[in-house]
């Protein structure tokens, strides 16, 4: 891809708990889509907002049937770049690791651990190796645009920090909690990974917007919150949510020249399998996420 390639982004949003919709789509319609790596977590919503054509998929389905290690996350980001989607924005409930990230803050993450253990979390395998950099699993262009979105709507929001991605379903031990804490971990969440690698692998930009609902269990005042209190904070924090996307989605969505920080090149030089030993029916496989390069290498 040249320096002077123009791209007409589709901007991806990924609904986390309580987003399960995106408000102001015209022209909307839900989409069925099969991928090689099974279904996704629910048909997808194609639609226009403010111009630009947007991509939604609410990340455990409708109505939340489906849990945090249950996901096809494979299917999902295959599904988003299918319907070519350029750039994707990750809307993720959390807990806080930080006293200075209460619920109802938001943070712009720019850093991952991931500690999940039963997902499927590569394209890539035998038949067709590839080893794709993730030191900066974030897009900085999208969190530019995220934060500067943020300010916009007076939202509460902190630029930077790390999203330890636990497996669950189940939530932290209070010694777990700690030991988060003190690698500088700022929020802890379940969604996130492998997501953020398979956009990577995608060559897809990617950016997470980590919504706090309640502090995790090492703070004192755990305890003390109820059920009812994290759900009203939740469908807080997604009513907030719905206002960003309307307010960033038209910051990103203009034509633009290829990824700064090199996202949608993430595979130029990341295979390793020589040509003759690479697996057609795997090759057929990953023809959507990294046909791009399999076409030229």
């Amino acid at each position: 891809m040249s320096d002077t390639t123009k791209i007409q982004p589709t901007i991806g949003i990924i609904g986390g708990s309580g987003l399960y919709d995106i408000d102001g789509l015209e022209n909307k319609t839900w989409r069925k889509v099969s991928t090689p790596w099974g279904d996704p977590s629910d048909e997808l919503l194609e639609g226009w907002l403010g111009g630009v054509r947007c991509v939604f998929l609410p990340r455990h389905g409708r109505g939340h049937p489906k849990p945090p290690s249950a996901l096809n996350y494979r299917a999902n980001i295959h599904a988003l770049k299918r319907l070519g989607v350029t750039d994707i924005l990750s809307l993720s409930a959390v807990g806080s690791l930080k006293e200075e990230l209460p619920p109802g803050h938001f943070v712009i993450v720019d850093d991952f651990i991931d500690r999940s253990f039963a997902r499927e979390k590569s394209f890539f395998g035998e038949g067709c190796v590839a080893h794709v950099s993730v030191a900066h699993p974030v897009c900085p262009r999208l969190g530019d645009a995220l934060e500067v979105a943020s300010h916009h709507i007076s939202l509460p929001v902190t630029r930077g920090g790390t999203y330890l991605v636990m497996e669950g379903p189940q939530f932290s031990t209070k010694a777990e909690s700690n030991l988060y804490r003190s690698w500088g971990c700022s929020v802890i969440g379940m969604t996130n990974m492998p997501e953020a690698k398979l956009a990577r692998e995608a060559e897809m930009c990617y950016a997470t917007m980590a919504m706090v609902t309640d502090y995790d269990c090492w703070h004192p005042d755990h305890d003390a919150v109820t059920v009812d209190q994290v759900v009203r904070v939740l469908l807080g924090n997604a009513e907030k949510a719905r206002d960003l996307v309307k307010t960033v989605v038209p910051m990103i969505g203009g034509e633009r020249g290829p990824c700064p920080a090199g996202c949608d090149r993430a595979l130029e030089y990341a295979l390793i399998t020589h040509a003759e030993k690479r697996d057609p029916a795997m090759l057929a496989k990953l023809d959507v996420v990294a046909g791009r390069v399999l076409r030229t290498a």
